[in-house]
């Protein structure tokens, strides 16, 4: 389990290097990330260690929502006079994800062979 998550923070940190090396607007996980995909993908699929590992870490992700909820109540009254741009921001992303989702699935289901029943 120490090597799997040491390889996770790995990732991460070749990520965040990219990200302030490069100057990017992407957070450094997500580049981390793409990059674990990438290998993982090179290398045919994950290693059951890294697989058990990160389905441990997914079965306590509530808990990684902690600092972020600490966060909201930290900054509570910027949030009372941002609030008309947060739910703005809000309505639009999650519209913006939907609607990708369906153009995604429609275009996938156009590439996939009809079965029969």
């Amino acid at each position: 389990m120490l090597a799997a998550i040491t390889l996770l923070l790995l990732f991460q940190l070749a990520g965040e290097a990219i990200v302030l090396f490069f100057a990017l607007p992407v957070p450094g996980p997500v580049i981390g990330m793409g990059l674990l995909f990438a290998a993982l993908a090179w290398r045919g699929g994950s290693p059951p260690e890294l697989r058990n590992t990160a389905q441990n870490l997914l079965q306590h992700l509530s808990l990684l929502f902690v600092p972020a909820g600490v966060g909201v109540m930290l900054h509570l009254q910027r949030m009372a006079d941002e609030w008309l741009p947060i739910l703005v921001s809000l309505f639009a992303s999650t519209f913006i994800t939907i609607a990708v989702t369906a153009l995604v699935m429609r275009a996938l289901q156009r590439r996939a062979p009809e079965q029969k029943s």
